[in-house]
């Protein structure tokens, strides 16, 4: 029995010693992800002559089996993938290396998503996946531009592409079709609140939660009183925007790139997806960001030919269109095939690449996540539908949102983390 052992034993290091790559990751778990991970790092395998094992944890799990092995001095697992908010705290515990050094030719990573791969100055992951939410456009709106606003300037996200653009355009489609063509998904399942914490609050005041109850909100919650005089009402009705948009009740709405996708698949030649506006603090938008990481005492060899292989543009294109993230290197958006995808990722690389980013990342908040949010839509609800003072409601409910997460002891997220 112990010679079994002890050959079982020479077996792993020997694993190890010649290259193998233990792949840890708390994405990709759904049956069919899985699946495609693991014939996509088959075709790898058999190219590259280097054995990858895809295992999937749940983050709990994952962290404690990486502390026990950097502690045992012995790292089993060489590669990483989770969510970033997830990556920072293993980084804050000293459980990944820094990989600065690493190099991969002929990639250029979206700036704003490589900005969020650093702590204290260490390179603590390498961007791999992103999702978000964006707005779609029907062409027919590109003919109520108002003046001094062009095509280009909504496509590209240029700074003249403002919540103030955006509710002159919406005002003149208003006036010159007597339709208010403008949506946003604020039925019970829509994802507007979204929209309220992490798109037009930062916009407006840099912050999601920080400065909830600030002069800048009030100017903000105004704003939305005004906008609203060109929403379409059935907008409170709506979950997600695919069907209003293909029955032409809104020719431009907000939603999440999954929810919008099946409107772009059917008419990919009638819509186009481009960033959400500016505002006086910057375009603010949140970002899913999945990255890879190596552990500390893990050899770099192996696992950075793994990362390279996983952003290249071919394998980013793959995943898009196989399991929904988007690219992270600017490359893969000219290796999307035209049609809806091509659609949707130039909309979404666009966004990630304008220059006044302020992203903000989804607060992680366990049981207080529904009321934080449901705080929002209420404030929306009494000041843009019942028309109380935006300055008396903000007052009411700022120290209720500080306090959820003095109550969890949640962390504070982007951009609220980087004002301190």
């Amino acid at each position: 029995m112990r010679k079994w052992l002890l050959f079982m034993v020479i077996l792993a290091v020997v694993g190890v010693v010649f290259g193998k790559v233990n792949f840890a990751s708390t994405q990709m778990t759904p049956a069919a992800e899985r699946e495609f991970m693991l014939n996509k790092l088959a075709e790898f395998s058999k190219s590259s002559g280097i054995d990858v094992e895809f295992l999937n944890f749940e983050y709990p799990q994952l962290f404690s089996r990486l502390q026990a092995e950097i502690r045992a001095g012995r790292t089993t697992l060489n590669l990483v993938a989770d969510l970033q908010g997830n990556l920072y705290i293993m980084a804050s515990e000293g459980l990944l290396s820094d990989l600065k050094d690493l190099k991969f030719e002929g990639k250029t990573f979206i700036e704003t998503l490589e900005k969020f791969a650093y702590v204290n100055g260490e390179k603590i992951f390498v961007p791999w996946l992103q999702a978000t939410y964006v707005m779609a456009v029907n062409k027919k709106a590109f003919d109520y531009l108002p003046r001094g606003l062009s095509r280009d300037d909504v496509i590209k996200g240029t700074e003249k592409w403002t919540y103030e653009a955006l509710l002159e355009w919406a005002k003149n489609i208003y006036e010159k079709t007597g339709q208010p063509l403008l949506g946003f998904p604020i039925g019970p399942k829509g994802l507007w609140h979204r929209f309220l914490h992490g798109y037009i609050y930062p916009s407006f005041t840099g912050a999601q939660a920080l400065k909830f109850d600030s002069v800048r909100a009030v100017e903000m919650w105004n704003y939305l009183k005004e906008l609203f005089k060109y929403v379409h009402p059935a907008s409170s009705t709506w979950d997600g925007m695919a069907d209003p948009l293909l029955r032409e009740e809104v020719w431009i709405a907000w939603d999440h790139t999954a929810r919008l996708k099946p409107a772009i698949v059917e008419k990919p030649d009638a819509f186009v997806a481009v960033p959400v506006p500016r505002g006086p603090m910057g375009r603010g938008y949140i970002i899913v960001l999945v990255g890879l990481a190596i552990p500390k005492g893990a050899d770099f060899e192996e696992p950075a030919k793994v990362i390279d292989y996983l952003t290249s543009s071919e394998m980013q294109v793959e995943i898009l269109k196989n399991v929904g993230f988007f690219p992270v290197v600017q490359e893969a958006v000219g290796a999307v095939p035209e049609g809806a995808l091509k659609v949707l990722a130039e909309g979404v690389i666009n966004q990630s690449a304008t220059k006044d980013s302020v992203v903000s990342f989804i607060p992680s908040l366990g049981p207080k996540s529904g009321e934080f949010t449901e705080t929002y839509r209420m404030a929306f609800t009494r000041i843009v539908f019942q028309g109380e003072d935006p300055a008396k409601v903000v007052k009411e409910l700022g120290e209720r949102i500080r306090w959820m997460f003095k109550e969890t002891g949640a962390e504070l997220p982007e951009p609220d983390a980087s004002l301190f």
